[in-house]
């Protein structure tokens, strides 16, 4: 019994250690905080339905950056805070954890790990990240395809994208090929924070684009109010790569259930604290992809939209 003081009692001993021993999990992430909350949510979910309670087993320790360009910085104090798993949402975040550690395992949402050179592949990752993936170059094809089915008549559309994204450059390249297969013409619009995005949106309206699309990056998903509201007052028709973003008035979305890729991504930081390797652990894809689409906003825009599209849509917010 596990009472009694002798032998028999170091494996009630050992068992007690462990049940006592607290994962301590590090969140690196772009502020506002608050923005985030449903994603951190997701995960503190995904991390209790696999037995892992804050206060008991689990201490999630956080750290916002109020820029990317201060990730790395960041991302250096969660490896000396001694983390066991940093977890990463993007590929702005686990870039910048994997410029600071070889060793602390990362996983993450990401975009397109494999292009920007995150993992040697989704099947063998290799090195110290994992997690789920979207695939952002697939994603931004759709979204373009969707976009010019609900603006038949457009001929030209803005691309804002996050200059400080690696997986952006790779989705540049994805848009420019869709947009010359559906005939028309883009022009692209760099953004490093919510003051570029103040002169981008009014300089796309001038320019006469007939519609925004709006590459997904956690910069664009914390200022999303702020860029709905640019939008309308300038009528511009947005599709985004979140849902988070039409949800706060932007038009429609083409997008991957976060949340979902969120929550299965907690089944990495288990299996890794469990003693797997990020590097034999293959990268899962996204299988849920929704279409969502803001009748109040086109209404506010004055747009009508085919019934076709909104006949597909999994989501019509009105």
């Amino acid at each position: 019994m596990c009472g009694l003081a002798s032998a028999a009692a170091a494996p009630c001993l050992a068992l007690a250690q462990d049940r006592a021993k607290v994962a301590r999990i590090g969140y690196l992430g772009l502020a506002p905080a608050a923005g985030f909350a449903p994603r951190v949510e997701a995960l503190r979910a995904g991390l209790r339905d696999l037995g892992y309670v804050e206060g008991r087993n689990l201490s999630l320790e956080f750290r916002w950056a109020e820029s990317p360009l201060e990730m790395p910085q960041l991302a250096a104090e969660l490896v000396r805070a001694g983390v066991d798993v940093i977890f990463a949402p993007s590929s702005t975040e686990t870039g910048a954890a994997l410029e600071m550690t070889k060793t602390v395992p990362v996983v993450f949402t990401h975009a397109d790990p494999v292009g920007v050179g995150h993992v040697a592949s989704l099947a063998r990752p290799g090195g110290n990240a994992t997690g789920t993936t979207m695939l952002l170059t697939d994603l931004v094809a759709k979204e373009l395809e969707v976009f010019k089915e609900a603006l038949p008549q457009a001929r030209r559309f803005g691309v804002l994208f996050a200059s400080t994204a690696p997986s952006h450059v790779l989705a540049l390249e994805a848009a420019e090929t869709a947009a010359r297969q559906l005939a028309v013409a883009l022009r692209y619009a760099p953004v490093r924070s919510e003051s570029d995005l103040r002169d981008a949106i009014p300089s796309m309206a001038q320019d006469g684009v007939d519609g925004l699309m709006v590459f997904a990056t956690p910069l664009m998903v914390s200022t999303r109010a702020r860029i709905a509201e640019l939008a309308i007052r300038h009528r511009l028709p947005t599709v985004f790569g979140a849902k988070d973003n039409v949800l706060a008035g932007g038009l429609m979305s083409y997008a991957p259930d976060i949340l979902d890729l969120t929550r299965r991504a907690a089944s990495y930081v288990d299996r890794i604290l469990k003693g797997e390797r990020p590097s034999d652990l293959p990268v899962e894809q996204a299988t849920r992809y929704e279409l969502t689409i803001n009748l109040n906003t086109a209404k506010a825009l004055g747009l009508t939209i085919p019934p076709t599209l909104l006949a597909r849509a999994d989501e019509v917010i009105e």
